[in-house]
């Protein structure tokens, strides 16, 4: 297996100095996913061996206090699990970037305390979930969801915002569903020039729309707010 690397970050781990680790291929297909190479691209691209990773990390225990593990899915790949496990015992903070459809892998990191933060995608309210993942993937979504709300972990929720697959109803489901979250981000959709689908333009959605969208969730997750705006 192959991994991607960003040597240093100070936006992917909220609070550490990290590096962010990426694994390739996905089981979603979001047709506004921002990362259609590492979605659908060849794995021999990327530049890092397991090996390799793990000597980066062993050798900048001393500057880096996190890692940041993304994709793609990580938790399609039984080395990402391996990799947290052995960054946790280089005695790193791990923050998982998961769309939440692998529960017992979840599961298994989380009982192993191989994991310190998660941030998890929440794709679109339950009824437009597989339309807009383009995946069967709910009822496992929603296993994912409960470990996280009855976990002793740090974690986030948060949905990329777009114009034409989200309206304000789908905020009141959602929020209904996340209730009791602390932490639910909105992020509106930008167009990084490598998208999976579709028109760009008809992913985009404006600040107004955001913030009504904000204030329906926050009905429900009081804290709730926007990032990247």
């Amino acid at each position: 297996m192959r991994f991607g690397l960003q040597k240093l970050t100070l936006l992917d781990y909220p609070g550490q100095l990290a590096c962010t680790v990426f694994t390739c291929g996905c089981n979603f297909r979001c047709p506004f996913c921002h990362n259609a190479a590492l979605v659908t691209g060849d794995p021999g691209a990327l530049e890092y061996s397991f090996a390799e990773i793990l000597e980066f990390l062993e050798n900048r225990g001393s500057r880096l206090e996190g890692i940041c593990l993304t994709g793609g899915e990580p938790l399609l790949h039984e080395e990402s699990i391996l990799l947290m496990q052995a960054a946790k015992a280089m005695g790193y903070k791990v923050k998982l970037d998961t769309n939440g459809s692998f529960p017992e892998r979840l599961a298994e990191v989380l009982a192993e305390n191989a994991v310190d933060y998660v941030a998890m995608d929440i794709k679109n309210s339950p009824a437009k979930y597989d339309l807009t993942s383009g995946t069967a993937v709910l009822e496992k979504v929603r296993r994912s969801v409960g470990l996280l709300k009855n976990s002793n972990i740090e974690y986030e929720f948060r949905t990329t915002v777009t114009g034409n697959l989200h309206e304000k109803a789908d905020f009141t489901a959602i929020g209904q569903w996340l209730a009791g979250t602390e932490r639910y981000f909105l992020q509106g959709f930008k167009d990084s020039g490598d998208i999976l689908a579709g028109d760009a333009a008809d992913f985009a959605v404006s600040d107004e729309k955001l913030a009504e969208f904000l204030d329906e969730a926050r009905k429900f997750i009081p804290a709730a707010a926007i990032r990247g705006r």
